[in-house]
């Protein structure tokens, strides 16, 4: 399928991508996957202290307003920078971004491509509500899950839920917004606290400790069909007990990833993805946590391994299809030392017991590299961007 009817296909490699959100270390690994490639990659940002700036394989810098917080300047500026001809694809790689850019296909794809499901069914994988109902349709294990509309619905379930619980945000990521409830005492507050905030949260129990962490990311094509897929471990997180991963490792599970990609075909979903699962060491079954629909931060880790996932976007966007993907091998670890490995070391009891340790430079990291270093220096200026800018801020405290 073509995603762009009309629009002449042209051969990969030839042509441009720009990514947008280049604060992000997984724009860094989007950039450089890219450069090697042989493309012309251009990074867009809303400050000029973006990491993805300093990459050698950036080859245009473009600043735009927020389009968080100034969206139709920001729409105007993209459309301006896409007028000039030098991209043939589009690759927002925040959710509100690419939510934004979909939103307006249909003015901005006369320019590029943009390779990506329609927002109705991005906003579908990003509920977790409706993520849990579907999933419980197909079969697929999930913790126990209640999804009242409010407080006062909320109040009638404190009797009945099995403590200790989360309180969850229907949308959000990294962990932001979550409450743990030990009794049906302090549930009515505790819900009411995260509904103030997030309206009508879903609550679902809180498995057990000690079951594996598990990811599996995803590329689905134009007709929601899986077109590489990546299981893979999160052996350490920041925060330390349940964040966005900084050391992990591939693992051999394709019956893992036949459940993600069974779950994004079902929903519609057109682009890449990533599934998040943890391990139930009561029966051992690995339960469905959430989805994002978009690029996650450990990218760097699949393309370290091998599924170049910006890459396969882009020839699947200039191609209209892409063959699978055979599966990467196990045990391939990457770390993001800049800033997730070095804040779990400092927030860890187990500190100086870690493996690999802290200055073990041997694992593959997401910034840290001699060919291409500066944008490890760029992390360190984007500071400038956090502190002044109220749209990081707010990304990052969630």
């Amino acid at each position: 399928m073509d995603p762009d009817p009309g629009r002449p296909l042209s051969p990969p490699g030839r042509g441009g991508v720009l990514v947008l959100d280049g604060y992000w270390n997984k724009s860094v690994a989007a950039v450089r996957s890219l450069g090697r490639a042989g493309l012309h990659v251009g990074v867009g940002e809303c400050t000029r202290f973006a990491t993805a700036f300093f990459s050698k394989h950036c080859s245009r810098r473009f600043v735009h307003p927020s389009p968080v917080d100034a969206p139709g300047p920001f729409l105007d500026a993209l459309e301006g920078e896409l007028a000039g001809g030098r991209y043939d694809v589009v690759m927002p790689m925040e959710y509100a971004t690419q939510r934004l850019v979909t939103a307006h296909r249909e003015r901005l794809s006369r320019f590029a491509r943009i390779p990506f499901a329609e927002p109705s069914v991005a906003d579908r994988l990003n509920d977790k509500g409706e993520v849990m109902a579907e999933a419980a349709r197909l079969g697929i294990a999930c913790p126990g899950t209640f999804s009242p509309s409010g407080p006062e619905a909320a109040a009638g379930l404190a009797g009945r839920l099995p403590y200790p619980v989360l309180v969850k945000p229907r949308r959000s990521s990294g962990g932001r917004g979550i409450r743990k409830v030990e009794s049906a005492e302090a549930f009515a507050a505790a819900y009411a606290g995260v509904h103030a905030r997030y309206p009508a949260p879903i609550v679902q129990e809180c498995l057990p400790g000690g079951g594996a962490a598990l990811g599996v990311a995803v590329l689905m094509n134009f007709d929601s069909q899986p077109r590489a897929a990546l299981a893979y471990r999160r052996l350490r997180e920041y925060p330390v007990a349940g964040g966005p991963a900084t050391l992990r490792e591939s693992v051999d599970d394709a019956p893992l990833c036949e459940i993600a990609t069974s779950l994004l075909a079902s929903m519609g979903w057109i682009g890449p993805a990533m599934v998040e699962f943890k391990v139930d060491p009561r029966d051992g079954l690995p339960k469905l946590l959430e989805v994002n629909p978009r690029f996650w931060g450990s990218l760097g880790h699949a393309i370290a391994c091998g599924v170049d996932f910006p890459v396969l976007l882009y020839r699947m966007a200039m191609e209209g299809d892409i063959p699978s993907v055979p599966p990467c091998p196990a045990g391939i670890r990457s770390r993001s030392l800049l800033h997730g490995d070095l804040m779990h070391f400092l927030s860890s009891p187990e500190r100086f017991r870690m493996k690999p340790g802290l200055l073990d430079f041997s694992v593959p990291d997401d910034l840290l590299s001699w060919d291409d270093p500066m944008p490890a220096f760029g992390r360190v200026a984007s500071l400038l961007a956090l502190a002044g800018n109220p749209t990081f801020r707010r990304a990052i405290a969630g």
